[in-house]
């Protein structure tokens, strides 16, 4: 069974992104997640995860159909 919540390392594994990246998604709320603990760790749902992934993919759709598609 997959686990229902990620850490920040594991989206940033998933995504292939830095640090600073995958934090910059989570306060943006481009990426929802909660804090949890004592010391506020963030915590991303699997589910929202890809849900992110799924609206990029759209996006990405979106911009090539109206022609704005960089390399």
């Amino acid at each position: 069974m997959a686990p229902r919540f990620l850490t920040l390392a594991d989206v940033q594994e998933v995504l292939n992104i830095s640090s600073p990246q995958a934090y910059a998604l989570v306060r943006s709320g481009q990426l929802p997640a909660i804090q949890v603990g004592g010391r506020g760790q963030w915590r991303v749902e699997s589910v929202e995860l890809e849900n992110y992934i799924a609206r990029q993919y759209q996006a990405t759709r979106d911009k090539v159909q109206a022609g704005g598609a960089e390399d």
